[in-house]
């Protein structure tokens, strides 16, 4: 019983930071999920797989797994890297691309 200790990404959807402040605890899955052969489903028999913990921080979601004798891997969040550039960039006059309109 292995669990996955990480922060989130953001959805692909949004440019928000919404539900990506907190840590969360999965299990990996022990079996691996199969196809129903009457209507084609994944299923699984793993009833861990259903099970995530949130937890406002990492050093509370690490002590839970350490209480309940949980081995875990922590997966440290990758951190953004952000190009700064003013509006004003645009209509520079040595742009690489010079400015159509």
């Amino acid at each position: 019983m292995q669990a996955r200790i990480y922060k989130p990404a953001r959805t692909a959807m949004s440019s928000g930071q919404a539900k990506t402040h907190e840590w969360i605890l999965e299990f990996e899955p022990e079996t691996p999920r199969s196809i129903e052969p009457l209507m084609g489903y994944t299923a699984s028999s793993d009833m861990r797989s259903q099970v995530r913990l949130r937890f406002p921080s990492k050093e509370e979601a690490v002590a839970y797994a350490q209480r309940n004798k949980i081995a875990y891997r922590v997966y440290e969040p990758k951190e953004k890297k952000r190009a700064t550039i003013s509006y004003s960039d645009n209509f520079k006059f040595n742009r690489q691309v010079p400015w159509t309109h």
